[in-house]
């Protein structure tokens, strides 16, 4: 069983001046049945963007069931302390129902300037946080923060190897971005043989895709286009390949593969100006392989 996310709409990459309808959008996402959203996090970059912590409280606000996750949190970018209080935060607040997506960033180091961290140290300070997180929010330890709270599902980003053997040491899950189903396979044997050393639970494997739902093909890129140029400086053929774009039927197609290769989790990420009519599309597409799932049994790889 295929779990479906959705990231709420908290950058401005086309730079519309309007308001963020991040409460709009957790609440429909959560009427068209998603099991997640998200929230991207980062303190500065091409595009306008919130505090990812921030929208995730809104979105606790106004649902009750889905889960609530950062995708992915710069952890290293923070004070511990400061990071681990706003996590047990909205734990309280939504009923534990948050997701701890993390990764190092440095994509853009200009937050990290902002933030007076030092970039090459990004991937140690991750590391640690990882490390120490879990004694900040349980009770009883040094570092103990009243109220204690449960420590969050750890999803761990990235497609490199430093990335995947932090997934093994610390992930209940691998997201990576980006990755075709034949790499995404063979990255998760490995993953699962560090895991195995390790002595640890194997991570599921999830996935970020970036997606835009258009009859017109055509439409359907040029607003993905503009999107990446916004949010991300570059241009949409760098990452074509590995991003879902057309009709319903096209991007369920898309999608059907990394099912295939064992991927049980798939994070869907709303391209173009329209975000909540994107997030009901995508709705759409992700119910059509819900359908093919529950009526033929999709074989899925060990992970």
């Amino acid at each position: 069983m295929t779990d479906w996310g959705v990231l709420l709409p908290t950058f401005d990459p086309l730079r519309l001046g309007e308001p963020f309808p991040v409460a709009e959008a957790a609440e429909l996402a959560e009427s068209l049945g998603y099991d997640s959203i998200w929230a991207g996090d980062h303190l500065k970059c091409p595009a306008p963007v919130l505090d990812a912590t921030s929208c995730l409280a809104v979105a606790a606000a106004v649902t009750s069931r889905v889960e609530l996750g950062f995708s992915v949190m710069l952890l290293g970018l923070r004070p511990l302390a400061w990071a681990a209080k706003q996590l047990a935060t909205l734990q309280h607040l939504s009923g534990d129902r948050v997701r701890l997506g993390v990764g190092v960033g440095g994509e853009f180091p200009q937050e990290y300037a902002a933030a007076e961290v030092p970039l090459a140290r990004r991937g140690a300070r991750l590391d640690d946080a990882l490390e120490r997180l879990p004694d900040f929010l349980r009770p009883g330890t040094e570092h103990s923060l009243e109220p204690a709270a449960p420590m969050p599902p750890v999803l761990v980003g990235g497609r490199s190897d430093r990335a995947i053997e932090r997934a093994a040491r610390f992930g209940d899950a691998w997201l990576p971005m980006w990755v075709s189903p034949e790499t995404l396979g063979r990255r998760a044997e490995r993953l699962a043989e560090l895991s195995d050393t390790l002595g640890r639970p194997r991570p599921r494997l999830a996935l970020l895709v970036l997606a835009h739902v258009d009859p017109d093909p055509a439409r359907a890129r040029a607003q993905a286009d503009a999107h990446l140029h916004g949010q991300y400086g570059m241009a949409l053929d760098r990452v074509e390949r590995w991003t879902a774009l057309g009709p319903v039927a096209a991007v369920a197609g898309f999608l059907e593969p990394y099912l295939r290769v064992g991927v049980s989790e798939i994070l869907l990420l709303p391209l173009g100006a329209r975000p909540l009519e994107q997030i009901e599309r995508l709705a759409e597409a992700a119910g059509t392989l819900r359908s093919r799932s529950d009526s033929t049994e999709i074989p899925v790889g060990d992970t």
